[in-house]
């Protein structure tokens, strides 16, 4: 317990349950993706994937990874045309 008080004295905290789930379910859509992306051989599919993957590692807030996560999404189904 000393240590998780310690990290925080240093303006570090732990994800969110919440967090947590929206970098899992976003990372996966850009395995997803980047595969179909790649097969298909769209470009911009390919790379929209790559940003879905390592994004929420640059994002902090939980409201931000989801406002992103769906928009970059929405880039991919808009692409697949």
């Amino acid at each position: 317990m000393d240590n998780l008080q310690a990290l925080q004295s240093l303006g570090i905290t732990l994800p969110s349950p919440a967090y947590i789930f929206g970098a899992v379910v976003f990372g996966l859509a850009g395995i997803a993706a980047y595969r179909w992306g790649k097969r298909s051989g769209r470009r911009r599919s390919k790379w929209l994937g790559v940003a879905l993957m390592f994004y929420p590692y640059a994002v902090p807030w939980t409201w931000l990874l989801y406002v992103v996560g769906i928009a970059l999404c929405a880039g991919v189904f808009i692409d697949r045309d």
